[in-house]
């Protein structure tokens, strides 16, 4: 399993918008995505316009190519990219090690 981690920015005093249109558009953009095996939004507390999104995918390529390569993505960022202040920074991760269950 990929670890999509994506550092967000959005313009200050959008933040409530920002979270609406996210969530609209990972329940009916992204939940079509192959691979995508689910994701997490977190606000900053410090910083209420910064988010870590985290996105877990099956592969890299199902985020790389099928993804951000397709028709999805341009349907993902029309709804959620007017409130980036900045694009996001995005990174990829696998897992090394775990606490135990």
């Amino acid at each position: 399993m990929i670890l999509e981690l994506a550092d967000i920015r959005v313009t200050a005093g959008q933040e409530a918008a920002f979270e609406q249109a996210f969530n609209h558009a990972a329940s009916t953009v992204v939940a079509q995505a192959k691979g995508m095996r689910g994701y997490k939004l977190n606000r900053c507390i410090e910083t209420p316009q910064r988010y870590v999104l985290q996105i877990f995918w099956d592969t890299l390529e199902d985020h790389t190519v099928g993804f951000r390569q397709g028709p999805l993505f341009a349907q993902w960022r029309g709804i959620v990219g007017p409130f980036f202040a900045q694009p996001p920074h995005v990174e990829h991760f696998e897992l090394a090690l775990k606490s135990p269950d």
